[in-house]
C-alpha cells in the first residue's frame, strides 16, 4: 500500500470510506455501507437516527481501510443535525438529523424556525424546540454533529471541537467573527486542525460535507461546482461574505467563503417528467422507470430546440408559493422531445440564475452527482447555458475524498488549497 490518507463521510443513508494516495490523489480503495440507522419517531415529522449504529459502521469501515502507510484520517458528514453529549464525552440522545421537522411546529403565531430566522433541522432550531419542550437530556452540557462525535470517540475526547464549517450549519452564526450570535458552550475551531490520534494516526477535525465536496472537486478556485442528484445546487468559492437574496454564504478555508445556491426542486424535476410520461404510457402498456428513462434519453437525441420550461415546481427559498411553467408553445414545438430538453435546460438555468447573483467570475464548471454523471445531455446543457467547459471528477465519493484532502492539509502533507487541488483527477 502506498502512503495514503483516509476520508470518512457519514451521510444520511450511507457511510463511505476512501483511501487516496497522498502523492498522486489516486483513489486506492472505497467502501460504502447503508447505515439503516433511522429510528421510529414520536411524530411523523421527527427524523432521528441511532448514534451507536452509525458509529459502529463508521468504525468498522475505518478499521478495514487503515494500513501501515496511512498518514492521516479526515472526517466529514451530514450538516445541521445534532447529538447531545455529557461532560465525559458520552452521547445522551439520538442524532436529530437535518431532515427533522420540529422547527416547523407552531410557536406562538409563528414557528420555532421562523422565530430564530433559521430553517427546521438546523442545530440551534432543534435545540430551541427541545429546550422549550423539556426534551434536552438532563446531563447534557453541549451538542455537536454526528461527525464531531465520531472524532470524539476516535480520539478519546471529552468535549466536541466543532469546525466552523459545521458550526455555521447550526444557524445563529457570525461568518466574519466565526462565532455564534447566541450563548453557547460549543468550542469552535477553524482552519486546518488536527485534534488527536486513532491507533497512532493523526485525526483532523470533522468538516461539513458541502465544503468537503467542493474541496475535492474545484482545483483552481475559479470554477463553479454544479451538483445535481435528487436536489441540485451551485457552489462558488468567494472572497467576501456577500451574495444575493437566495444565496447562502458558508465558511470555507484560508479566509475564503462558499456561496451556495440551492434549487428546491432541482434534479427531481426530471423525475417529475418521468412520472408524467409513465402515467401516460401505463394507459396502454406496462412500463417501469428504466424503460421510461430510456425513452427520454432517445427523445433528447432527436433534433430540435427545447421548450421554454421553468422547473421551479416547488418554488424558491425566497418564495415557496412560486410554481413552474411552460412558455412559448406553438403547434410546431409542442413535442415530447422539446419538452424533455426544456426540462433539462430549465434545471440548469435555475442554477445559472442563482450563480449570477453571486457576482463571482468563473472560468469553468465542475459537475458532480448522478444527474450530471449519468446524463450526458444534461452535462452538455450545462456547458451551453454557463458558456464554459465542464469537468467531472474521476471519483464519485466527493465528500469522503474531500475529508481525506482536508486531513492532508491539516497534517501539512499539502501546504495549501492550490496544492491539494493539483491532486484532483478529472475524467474529461
Amino acid at each position: 500500500m502506498r502512503p495514503n490518507a483516509i476520508g470518512i463521510d457519514i451521510g444520511t443513508t450511507s457511510i463511505c470510506g476512501v483511501v487516496i494516495d497522498t502523492k498522486t490523489g489516486e483513489l486506492l480503495r472505497s467502501i460504502t455501507k447503508d447505515s439503516e440507522a433511522f429510528l421510529e419517531g414520536s411524530a411523523p415529522w421527527e427524523k432521528i437516527q441511532s448514534v451507536d449504529k452509525i458509529i459502529g459502521i463508521a468504525t468498522d469501515i475505518l478499521d478495514s481501510l487503515i494500513s501501515e502507510e496511512t498518514q492521516v484520517i479526515g472526517v466529514t458528514g451530514q450538516m445541521h443535525g445534532i447529538v447531545y453529549v455529557d461532560d465525559k464525552g458520552n452521547h445522551l440522545s439520538p442524532l436529530y438529523t437535518w431532515q427533522d421537522g420540529r422547527g416547523n411546529q407552531a410557536f406562538g403565531d409563528t414557528t420555532y424556525a421562523d422565530y430564530l430566522g433559521c430553517s427546521s433541522g438546523y442545530g440551534h432550531v432543534t435545540d430551541f424546540y427541545n429546550r422549550h419542550n423539556k426534551l434536552v437530556p438532563r446531563n447534557a452540557v453541549s451538542f455537536c454533529t454526528i461527525q464531531d462525535y465520531f472524532v470524539m470517540r476516535l480520539c478519546g475526547l471529552t468535549k466536541p471541537l466543532v469546525h466552523s464549517t459545521d458550526a455555521a450549519s447550526f444557524g445563529l452564526f457570525d461568518l466574519k467573527e466565526r462565532r455564534f450570535t447566541c450563548d453557547s458552550s460549543i468550542e469552535i475551531v477553524d482552519g486546518y486542525r488536527l485534534v488527536g490520534n486513532y491507533k497512532n494516526i493523526p485525526v483532523s477535525a470533522a468538516i461539513g460535507d458541502n465544503q468537503a465536496s467542493v474541496l475535492s472537486s474545484l482545483s483552481g478556485g475559479k470554477e463553479a461546482l454544479i451538483n445535481i442528484g435528487t436536489g441540485s445546487q451551485v457552489s462558488v468559492i468567494c472572497d467576501k461574505a456577500e451574495a444575493g437574496e437566495q444565496i447562502e454564504i458558508r465558511p470555507y478555508f484560508e479566509g475564503k467563503y462558499l456561496a451556495v445556491g440551492a434549487a428546491l426542486c432541482g434534479g427531481r424535476a426530471y423525475a417529475v417528467l418521468k412520472d408524467f410520461y409513465k402515467s401516460l404510457l401505463s394507459m396502454v402498456t406496462n412500463v417501469d422507470d428504466r424503460t421510461v428513462y430510456a425513452l427520454m434519453a432517445e427523445l433528447l437525441r432527436q433534433e430540435g430546440k427545447p421548450l421554454n420550461v421553468d422547473t421551479r415546481f416547488e418554488g424558491t427559498r425566497a418564495d415557496k408559493t412560486l410554481r413552474g411553467s411552460i412558455r412559448d408553445i406553438s403547434t410546431e414545438n409542442f413535442t415530447p422531445s422539446a419538452l424533455t430538453k426544456g426540462v433539462l435546460e430549465g434545471m440548469i438555468k435555475e442554477l445559472h440564475d442563482l450563480y449570477r447573483t453571486m457576482n463571482v467570475e468563473i472560468s469553468g464548471i465542475v459537475g458532480s452527482g448522478n444527474g450530471i454523471r449519468k446524463n450526458q445531455a444534461l452535462a452538455e446543457t450545462a456547458e451551453r447555458v454557463f458558456g464554459c467547459p465542464i469537468k467531472i471528477p474521476c471519483h464519485t465519493e466527493e465528500a469522503a475524498v474531500g475529508a481525506a484532502l482536508y486531513g492532508m492539509l491539516s497534517a501539512g502533507i499539502c501546504k495549501d488549497l492550490s496544492e491539494a487541488g493539483n491532486l484532483i483527477q478529472y475524467s474529461n
